[in-house]
């Protein structure tokens, strides 16, 4: 048998499905911005990450990707998609566009993506617990209950009993995360 024979046949460019994912790693990684300013539980959570703490969620092998990353004045930022001279200490791989568009399509939460073995991390797997809780609020914050409950493990409490914090964070969520 030889192999020579065989050629190699390249996978099909799904653009529409990256440039998808692209659009929605932006306005998460936005919205997790304007969530820690905006939402007390967010600021928590962040709290307890150290400071210089960078998050690289990414699609392999060569998929569009976001940081995310705090100061040192504690401050949270969206750093953009470049990976140029940016040392992450979490790194978050999904394993392919398939699954990235399962996840950023809302047919599958954070959770059952992480048990289904469709995500890879790299790093303290505390940091991780802590971005996929942030994740999910933003989450809370961008769609509505609908969507959100398949988004989501658990829809949060807080939002079913305190509607304007649910509604006033969220239009401040969404003015911060397209304005600033």
């Amino acid at each position: 048998m030889n192999i020579d024979r065989y050629p190699e046949i390249p996978p099909k460019n799904k653009f529409i499905k990256k440039a998808y994912v692209a659009i929605m790693l932006w306005i998460v990684g936005r919205a997790m911005q304007a969530a820690s300013r905006v939402d007390s539980v967010v600021k928590e959570e962040f709290s307890h990450l150290r400071d210089n703490f960078l998050l690289r969620l990414w699609v392999a092998p060569n998929g569009p990707s976001m940081f995310v990353g705090k100061d040192k004045n504690g401050k949270v930022k969206y750093m953009g998609w470049n990976p140029r001279g940016k040392k992450t200490t979490l790194d978050m791989q999904i394993k392919g566009i398939e699954q990235a568009v399962l996840m950023f399509t809302f047919q599958e939460s954070t959770a059952r993506a992480t048990s289904n073995d469709r995500l890879i991390v790299s790093g303290d797997l505390d940091d991780a617990c802590s971005v996929v809780r942030i994740l999910d609020i933003v989450e809370v914050f961008l769609l509505p209950k609908i969507i959100t409950s398949l988004a989501v493990k658990r829809y949060p409490k807080w939002s079913q009993m305190s509607p304007l914090r649910k509604y006033i964070g969220r239009i401040l969520v969404y003015i911060r995360a397209f304005t600033v």
